[in-house]
């Protein structure tokens, strides 16, 4: 199991590096993440949601990803609420403060799922019921931990760091981002604050994210383990040449945002609430393009493409976009010529109205215009659509996946757009489709007339691969695996 000392320190890539490297070696991993807070999430191939980092891993591991990979997810859809996703279905919205306070069984609502108070759902019970599951069919199972393992204000009701380990008798290793500085406090101090229990768990300490030249550091490594009594297993270098996708929002303030010259400049509009910010990656590496996230009206309006991302809160980001001037940003900078695309919630927001009578979203407004630039009306729904696609552009066979609530109709027609139709409208388009430009036939639709340069990307499928095999190599390099495999069969 890999812990972190906080948030962002490499958990994540570390668990999938690790998932690729027993896969090399023989094994059949698979990753599990007992409960995971992100609005990155991916469809399973039997139509459920998981964290798209679990997907991700399981990518990594050569295996299917499942909802037994990460059985509890929480989507936050405001400041303080999140929709509970139990097992890869949505069971209602949790306020924050509530959900920390709980027993183990508590009761969820929302606006149409409600669990009875007879019918207390004991969260633990059933996040181990899914480790269970996904013991009995992989060896090893590599899992995560969530944020900080020293969180001591949650402890009772922590379910995925130290007590899911104490359950799944795990071996414990702690990662560190020395990047950030305080190397030496987090690592002991995480330690240090863990129960005498759980402090018997921590088998192994990696400092990762290190700059420089590695030997400078081989005298602090003897300091930390003299300190906190446990071996440092390596210590990872800083990587720019290898591309996993990223968990966490907080990547995103590291992204280039500005205008370039020369290239083909792709504005995604930064949303309060976007997800599955993984959708852009591809496109992101194609040479042909700057791409970068943005809320500055006159970046948009100069932009030669405008994304409207997915959202969990459609409603509410829509108002924002009306309220900053993004929105007649958009609108203007489509006049002018720009290409305009929305993905998901960006899709229903470039239609002529977003209702949700039932309060869903549980938004400040029931009904909004929308950007008017395609010609299609979105009711949201509590019934979600998650589900893996294939559909055609431009005659070429194409993949991707459904994460959404609403239906659309287009106008004067009463039909539900499905998920798997693009909708176009004079240099505009809309999907359902996440993993849409992950095709090649649609970056360079969208690209074609504005570049001479060569066309299509990379086959998303290949590189992914190749990524996570230099990911292992470098892993490899910088960490002591003999030992990992060591610690493993000790017990």
């Amino acid at each position: 199991m890999f812990v972190g000392t906080g948030s962002d320190v490499g958990k994540s890539v570390v668990a999938t590096a690790f998932c690729r490297i027993f896969r090399q070696d023989g094994y059949r991993p698979a990753p599990f993440k007992a409960q995971n807070m992100a609005l990155n999430s991916y469809a399973t191939p039997d139509g459920r949601e998981i964290g798209r980092a679990q997907a991700v891993q399981a990518e990594a591991a050569g295996v299917p990803c499942h909802t037994d990979m990460n059985p509890l997810l929480l989507k936050p859809q405001s400041d303080h609420t999140s929709q509970v996703v139990l097992n890869g279905r949505p069971i209602g919205n949790r306020d924050a403060y509530d959900y920390w306070k709980r027993d183990s069984r508590c009761e969820v609502q929302g606006s149409s799922h409600h669990v009875p108070r007879e019918k207390k759902i004991d969260f633990r019970q059933e996040v181990c019921a899914a480790f269970d599951r996904l013991a009995a069919r992989y060896n090893p199972i590599v899992m995560e931990g969530a944020g900080s393992i020293s969180e001591i204000n949650l402890r009772d009701n922590d379910l995925v760091n130290m007590p899911m380990a104490r359950y799944a008798g795990a071996d414990v290793i702690l990662v560190g981002d020395i990047d950030r500085g305080g190397i030496f406090a987090s690592v002991y101090g995480s330690i240090a604050l863990q129960t005498p229990e759980d402090r018997k768990l921590i088998k192994g300490i990696i400092v990762n994210k290190f700059r420089g030249d590695m030997r400078l550091f081989d005298k602090g490594r003897k300091m930390l383990e003299d300190l906190c009594g446990i071996p440092v297993l390596g210590g990872i270098p800083y990587y720019k040449d290898i591309y996993i996708e990223e968990e966490d929002s907080v990547s995103l303030q590291l992204k280039h945002r500005q205008l370039a010259a020369g290239k083909v400049n792709v504005a995604v509009v930064l949303l309060r609430h976007i997800s599955n910010f993984t959708d852009f990656d591809m496109l992101e590496r194609d040479p042909r393009v700057n791409l970068f996230y943005t809320n500055n009206v006159t970046d948009l309006e100069h932009a030669d493409i405008i994304i409207l991302p997915g959202t969990k809160s459609t409603l509410d980001d829509l108002l924002e976009l009306r309220r900053n001037g993004c929105a007649q940003a958009i609108v203007r900078a489509h006049r002018d010529g720009r290409t305009v695309v929305g993905i998901c919630g960006g899709y229903q927001m470039l239609g002529l109205t977003v209702s949700d009578p039932d309060g869903i979203e549980g938004a400040a407004v029931a009904t909004l215009p929308g950007l008017g630039l395609l010609p299609v009306s979105t009711t949201m729904t509590a019934q979600k659509t998650t589900r893996q696609v294939t559909f055609q552009f431009d005659g070429h066979e194409c993949h991707g996946y459904e994460i959404h609530q609403g239906v659309s109709c287009s106008q004067g027609t009463g039909c539900e757009v499905r998920g798997t139709s693009i909708v176009r409208a004079d240099h505009c388009l809309g999907t359902y489709i996440h993993g849409f430009l992950d095709n090649a036939p649609v970056i360079d639709y969208l690209l074609k007339d504005k570049t001479t340069g060569a066309t299509s990307v990379q086959d998303v499928a290949a590189f992914k691969q190749q990524q996570y095999d230099l990911l292992a190599d470098h892993v490899r390099r910088h960490v002591d695996v003999s030992r990992i495999y060591q610690i493993l069969t000790d017990d």
